[in-house]
C-alpha cells in the first residue's frame, strides 16, 4: 500500500494535464473533445488511443489499455504505481516523500540467493585473493568507481559459494539458481576463478552473471548463467534500470551488443546505453526499447556479424513502427575497442552523425553482389524494394527511391510502381475486442461500465442487484460500490488511482471499456440490464432447486420445492 492519502494522489494527478504528459511520450492529435495517438501498448498502426483532458484518462479502442496518467507512465516506463506518482508530482511541482519503493517479487528465495551471491563476489574482489583480478581490470581501464557502479566481483578457485548458499537456503532452490551444480561428491560452484559481471532484471535486481576469464587461456572467454525462473534473456536489457531515466531525458537511447560495450561507454560519460546481451532482439525487448526514447540508435560490432545483428534488430524494430538510426564502426571494432582506441570525442561524433536505416541497408545488401551484372542489379533492386516496404517514413522512403534511381540509372516511377504492387510486410494484427455473445455477461459489463460514470447507476445496483454471476465483474462492482460509499462520489480517474492500478481489476476495467463505448445511457437501459441479471439469477436458482428435488424422496418436500420453482418462474 502507498503512504499517501487518496486526496493527495488526486491532487498530484490534477496538478498536470494528462494530454501534456502523454504527448511527451507519443504524438497526439486533437479530434473533437479528445486527443488521439498511436497506442504504445500493442502493434498499433492507426491512432486508436484516445486521451480525454476532461476525464483525465486514456483509453485504447483496440487493445483496451485504460487508465490515468499514473497507469500510462507505469506501463510505458515499467515502473511501480508509487514511482509513477512521484514522477507526476515532480512534473506538477508537488513535493512528496514516498520512501523506498518495495516491489512485489515472485521467486523471493531465488532473489535472496542472488543478493547474497553478489555480496560474496564483490567481497572476493576486494580481498587479497582478488588482487590479480583487480590489476586485470585496471589494465582494461576499468576504474574502482566503475567496478563499484557495476558491482563487478570475483568467483574463487574453491567451492565456497555453494557451501554458503546450501547452508542458508533450500539446496533444491539453490540448484535452480544456476549458480551451483551437484554430483556424487556433493555441491560445487559453477563459476570458478572468473571476474563476475552481474546481469540485472528491469528493476535493477541481480538475476544472473557473466563470468570472464582473466588469468589463463580458455576456449570460453565468458561463461553465462543459464536461463532460470528469474532470468530470461529475451525479456531483459542490460543496464536498462540505469539508462531508462537518462534516455527519457535525452530522448535518445543507444543499443549495443555486449555489457562491456555499455560499461566502456559509461566510463566516458555516455550513460543512455543498453545492451541486448549478444542475442537476437526479441519482440519484448523491441517494445521496451520503443518506450525508452524516440531517437533510437543501433551501435553493434563493426564486423560482419555485427552488421547481420544490426539488420536483424532493425527489422524487429520496424515491425513495431520504430525506425532506428545506425552507427557503423570501422576496422571491425566493437564499441569497447573503438572508444579505447579512438577516444570519446570520435565516438561522440559517431553518435551525432548516425546513418539512416536505409543507407545502412543499401550498403549491407550490396555485399557479395557484382553490380555490373544485370542479374545482381535486379536482385539488389528487388531486395531494396522489399526493405522499402517495411518502413513507414515517407520522406526517408522518397529519398531512398531517388538515390537508388540515380545510382542504378533507372526510372524512379519503375521503383514506385513495384512498391505499390509489392505486398506489405506482415504486421501483427490488432487485438480485437472479444465478441460478447452471452447476453447476461453483456448486461453485467454494461451495468458496471455506467456504474463507473454515474452515482445514479451505483444506487440502482445497490438497491436492485443482489448478485452478479461473473466473478471478475462481481468483484469490480463491489469495489465501485465501496468507493462510492466511502467517498460519496464516483469519478473514473479517482477510482482507478484508488485501486493503485490493481492488475486484475484493471484488466476487467479494460475489458469493459472495450465492450462498451457509448457514454450516455437511459434509465430504461439500466433497468433492462438489471432485469437480465435478475433473470439469470432466477434461472440458476430454478436449476439448483430442480437438481435438489431429484435427490428428495419425501413427496411433501418435493411439493414445497415445486411450489417454490413455480413462484420463481412467475417472476421471470
Amino acid at each position: 500500500m502507498n503512504t499517501l492519502s487518496q486526496e493527495k494522489i488526486n491532487e498530484i494527478r490534477n496538478s498536470v494535464n494528462i494530454v501534456d504528459v502523454i504527448s511527451s511520450y507519443i504524438p497526439l492529435t486533437p479530434k473533437g473533445k479528445n486527443y488521439f495517438g498511436i497506442c504504445p501498448f500493442h502493434d498499433d498502426n492507426n491512432p486508436s488511443m484516445s486521451v480525454s483532458p476532461s476525464r483525465q484518462i486514456y483509453k485504447c479502442f483496440s487493445c483496451g489499455a485504460t487508465g490515468t496518467v499514473f497507469k500510462f507512465i507505469m506501463d510505458y516506463e515499467n515502473i511501480s504505481f508509487m514511482e509513477a506518482v512521484k514522477k507526476v508530482a515532480d512534473l506538477g511541482g508537488i513535493s512528496v516523500n514516498i520512501g523506498k519503493i518495495q516491489k512485489k517479487q515472485t521467486h523471493k528465495e531465488l532473489h535472496q540467493i542472488y543478493d547474497l551471491s553478489l555480496k560474496f563476489y564483490i567481497n572476493n574482489l576486494n580481498t587479497k585473493a582478488g588482487q590479480e583480478a583487480r590489476e586485470y581490470l585496471k589494465g582494461r581501464n576499468i576504474s574502482d568507481d566503475v567496478i563499484k557502479e557495476f558491482q563487478i566481483g570475483l568467483s574463487l578457485k574453491h567451492d565456497t559459494l555453494s557451501k554458503i548458499l546450501t547452508q542458508k537456503f533450500n539446496p533444491d532452490e539453490v540448484l535452480k539458481s544456476g549458480l551451483i551444480g551437484k554430483n556424487d561428491y556433493g555441491y560445487y560452484d559453477l563459476f570458478y576463478d572468473r571476474i563476475m559481471f552481474p546481469l540485472y532484471d528491469l528493476d535493477g535486481n541481480p538475476v544472473a552473471y557473466s563470468g570472464r576469464i582473466y588469468n589463463k587461456k580458455d576456449n570460453s572467454k565468458y561463461f553465462n548463467t543459464r536461463e532460470t525462473e528469474i532470468f530470461k534473456k529475451g525479456e531483459l536489457l542490460y543496464n536498462y534500470h540505469r539508462a531508462r531515466d537518462i534516455a527519457r531525458k535525452k530522448n535518445q537511447v543507444i543499443i549495443m551488443e555486449g555489457f562491456m560495450d555499455v560499461i566502456r561507454a559509461y566510463t566516458v560519460g555516455i550513460k543512455n546505453v543498453i545492451a541486448t546481451m549478444g542475442t537476437a532482439v526479441t519482440e519484448t525487448q523491441a517494445h521496451l526499447i520503443k518506450r525508452m526514447a524516440k531517437d533510437i540508435i543501433l551501435c553493434f560490432d563493426g564486423d560482419e556479424a555485427g552488421a547481420k545483428a544490426t539488420m536483424s534488430c532493425t527489422n524487429e524494430l520496424l515491425k513495431i513502427g520504430v525506425t532506428p538510426k545506425i552507427i557503423r564502426l570501422e576496422d571491425d571494432l566493437d564499441p569497447d575497442e573503438y572508444i579505447q582506441k579512438k577516444g570519446k570525442d570520435a565516438f561522440q561524433r559517431k553518435i551525432d552523425n548516425p546513418i539512416s536505416v536505409m543507407d545502412f541497408k543499401l550498403s549491407y545488401l550490396k555485399q557479395g553482389k557484382d553490380l555490373t551484372s544485370s542479374v545482381d542489379q535486379a536482385k539488389y533492386i528487388s531486395e531494396i524494394i522489399t526493405e522499402l516496404n517495411k518502413i513507414d517514413d515517407d520522406i526517408l522512403k522518397d529519398l531512398t527511391i531517388k538515390k537508388i534511381a540515380t545510382e542504378m540509372n533507372i526510372d524512379e516511377e519503375l521503383i514506385r510502381k513495384h512498391l505499390e504492387t509489392k505486398p506489405k510486410p506482415i504486421i501483427a494484427s490488432k487485438p480485437k475486442p472479444q465478441i460478447q455473445n452471452d447476453k447476461y455477461e453483456k448486461a453485467e459489463s454494461a451495468l458496471i461500465y455506467y456504474m463507473l460514470k454515474s452515482p445514479e447507476v451505483i444506487t440502482m445496483y445497490n438497491n436492485k442487484v443482489t448478485y452478479i454471476p461473473n466473478k471478475e465483474y462481481r468483484q469490480l462492482a463491489r469495489e465501485i460500490s465501496s468507493f462510492y460509499k466511502n467517498f460519496g462520489f464516483i469519478n473514473e480517474a479517482d477510482f482507478i488511482d484508488y485501486l493503485e492500478c490493481d492488475e486484475e481489476l484493471m484488466k476487467t476495467i479494460s475489458k469493459i471499456n472495450m465492450e462498451n463505448t457509448k457514454e450516455e445511457y437511459t434509465l430504461e437501459e439500466i433497468e433492462d440490464y438489471i432485469r437480465v441479471i435478475k433473470d439469470y439469477n432466477v434461472k440458476e436458482e430454478i436449476k439448483r432447486l430442480t437438481n435438489k428435488m431429484k435427490t428428495l424422496t419425501d413427496p411433501l418436500d418435493k411439493a414445497k420445492i415445486a411450489e417454490e420453482i413455480v413462484g420463481l418462474k412467475k417472476g421471470v
